[in-house]
């Protein structure tokens, strides 16, 4: 099995960005500088009210009327670590037509420009980049399978922690999953003095479907359990 580390594979930001827009339940959308928050509990999430389309294409609304849009989505992590903001994601372009939550069919943005925001900087994703990726397909059941991690088997996050290379230091506080996607789980490691360290723990391969991930959670408590073993021998 492969090292575990904070430099694992993780996802791209295209499959970021569009994971985001497929599992938000909220997002602020910004016209002639009136920002509306816009609540999505039909599941959809903004992929199911809104149309992103290029400016070379069509919309079925017609050109008139376009306006200014910036729409603002906040990516939170589902457990209490501290810094819960994981990513922001932040899309404009122009409106076909003043927006409105109440509508029921798609709004047309013709896309400007998408900006992903997180530990790793500041990332610009094309229109095509998005169309060519698939979300995650661990984005709308991650929230709820690590808080039931957190509340039913909490028992089992620090024999993930066998598993982090280089180890936990001595000063560590606390550990709680941060994320889960189709490519590993992510280990917030919390210190005192409010320094954290974020490790990630590999499937071997990435996740194909989200009823895959109940198995491969199991293997790496496998192999934390082995790994105990071994440095029980060790010792």
């Amino acid at each position: 099995m492969r090292p575990f580390s904070a430099h694992a594979a993780r996802p791209t930001p295209a499959e970021r960005v569009r994971s985001i827009l497929t599992a938000a339940h909220s997002m602020t959308v910004v016209t002639d500088g009136v920002h509306q928050e816009v609540h999505l509990l039909d599941g959809t999430g903004p992929m199911g009210h809104l149309h992103l389309h290029d400016p070379s294409e069509d919309c079925p609304a017609g050109r008139a009327a376009r306006i200014p849009v910036r729409l603002e989505l906040t990516d939170i992590a589902p457990t209490p670590v501290r810094r819960r903001i994981r990513a922001r994601v932040t899309l404009t372009g122009l409106l076909s037509a003043p927006y409105t939550s109440e509508a029921t069919t798609s709004t047309c943005v013709e896309f400007g420009q998408a900006l992903l925001e997180d530990d790793e900087g500041r990332t610009y994703v094309t229109l095509d980049e998005i169309r060519a990726t698939d979300p995650d397909p661990m984005a709308t059941a991650e929230a709820t399978m690590l808080t039931h991690l957190v509340d039913r088997h909490a028992q089992l996050v620090p024999l993930l922690l066998r598993l982090v290379r280089p180890r936990p230091e001595r000063e560590l506080v606390r550990a709680l999953p941060l994320a889960l996607d189709r490519y590993g789980v992510t280990l917030r490691l919390e210190h005192r003095a409010g320094h954290d360290r974020d490790a990630r723990l590999p499937f071997p391969t990435p996740l194909t479907d989200m009823d895959q991930a109940g198995p491969r959670i199991h293997a790496l408590l496998t192999a934390a359990r082995r790994a105990s073993h071994t440095d029980h021998l060790l010792a």
